[in-house]
């Protein structure tokens, strides 16, 4: 059995009883913790944890001295893009010169010109050019990713972007949820022919993925100017029947009546919500759904941010993601999004810090083994410098605290 003992850890923050899955309104305040603590980890799982004072001895364990570091459960990021080809920055460009996201998708921009460029790439290129992004973002501290397709926009290419997404999870001891999102938007060659690429993608694409048990959810971009909530429900209902839980993109350029397919159709998560209305929180309520809000994506593109204040004062769960991607947030920093959340949103530290790990870990489907420090769970773990208290971690917002990375027990320096 390997074990590994992490002695002088200056606050163990994060703490959870076994079964709690994901913290609710005002649950989501209460920060459980314990000072000069040890904790030790046995075959990749947390085991036991405990005070100091109390540190027992384990013959052949891996001794790592925390040295009063802050040490917490790693990051989940529950909605990513990271399998893509080039970068978009002459759309940056564009924006500040004051065209919008939907203006720079109706000349060809956006998901279209990320679909070109990844057509051009074989299966390994793509590897190679975006397993980098996975390194990147376990270096900031995320132990579990969703990473989605929808930049193929063919039957083939979207297969391809779901092999590679099932290779990086072979490279890296990290907890990688595939998401096929053939309909992220209208590929070029069904211009005008909508109907028809819904089609496509439920009677070639969706049993296609499928068959070679490529994904573990479904999304669809149920927004203004892409998918209407009848095609939405459509193809969610179809992946459901091949064993693919839906996700969805909503309300980010519009009220579009996404949350309420989300709602209906038994949606694992609901994304974006930039656009969220009153009646949105209404329909969420009681509901399994979990609202994911993507502040990376509101500061890169300065739009509105999602309501999270007032869904957390109504009582509703939180969660939080990166959205990494080319054209809306090129970057997987969760630190970043967590200090976004509190300044931006208003949300209090420990508010955004469950967000983007328990109720994180709930939106892509496996809080049962990741997101908090619970005996049992996978020893995913961020190890920081000492700092002066655990509010200083999100209002530091660009200085480098993260000292180590643990991957199912193993220590990665970063």
């Amino acid at each position: 059995m390997k074990r590994t003992l992490i002695t002088h850890i200056g606050t163990l923050a994060g703490i959870q009883p076994a079964g709690v899955e994901r913290l609710c309104g005002r649950e989501m305040s209460r920060l459980h913790t314990l000072d000069n603590a040890w904790l030790l980890v046995e075959d990749g799982r947390i085991s036991a944890y405990g005070k100091m004072a109390d540190v027992p001895d384990v013959p052949g364990a891996e001794v790592v001295d925390a040295a009063g570091g802050m040490l917490l459960p790693a990051f989940c990021d529950p909605h990513t893009h990271l399998v893509f080809a080039g970068s978009r920055e002459q759309e940056f460009v564009d924006k500040i010169n004051g065209l919008d996201y939907a203006e720079i998708a109706r000349r060809g921009g956006g998901i279209l010109n990320s679909a070109d460029r990844l057509h051009a790439l074989s299966e390994g290129e793509l590897l190679a050019e975006s397993l980098p992004r996975l390194y990147e973002i376990v270096g900031k501290g995320t132990g579990a990713v969703e990473i989605k397709s929808g930049y193929g926009l063919n039957t083939d290419d979207e297969l391809k972007m779901l092999r590679v997404i099932r290779r990086m999870g072979d490279r890296l001891p990290v907890r990688v949820a595939a998401t096929f999102l053939g309909a992220h938007a209208v590929g070029r060659a069904y211009a005008g022919r909508q109907g028809d690429y819904v089609d496509l993608v439920v009677r070639d694409m969706i049993p296609r993925v499928a068959a070679e048990r490529l994904a573990d959810y479904i999304d669809v971009f149920c927004d203004e100017g892409f998918f209407t909530p009848e095609e939405t429900a459509r193809i969610l209902e179809a992946g459901a029947r091949h064993g693919m839980r839906p996700k969805i993109h909503a309300q980010e350029l519009a009220a579009s009546g996404g949350v309420e397919v989300a709602v209906r159709c038994h949606a694992l998560s609901v994304d974006h919500l930039e656009s969220m209305t009153d009646e949105d929180i209404d329909l969420l309520r009681g509901s399994d759904t979990m609202p994911t809000a993507l502040p990376g994506t509101s500061f890169f593109l300065n739009m509105p941010y999602a309501p999270c204040r007032k869904m957390i004062d109504a009582g509703l769960p939180v969660a939080l993601a990166s959205d990494y991607n080319p054209g809306s947030t090129p970057s997987g920093d969760m630190k970043f999004v967590w200090s976004l959340a509190c300044i931006k949103m208003r949300l209090l530290p420990a508010e955004a810090f469950h967000a983007l790990t328990l109720n994180a870990a709930y939106a892509m489907g496996c809080s049962r083994d990741y997101g908090s420090i619970t005996p049992g769970k996978v020893a995913s773990l961020v190890l920081t410098r000492p700092v002066p208290s655990f509010d200083f971690i999100p209002y530091a917002y660009t200085s480098p605290l993260v000292r180590a990375v643990f991957l199912r027990g193993e220590k990665v320096d970063v």
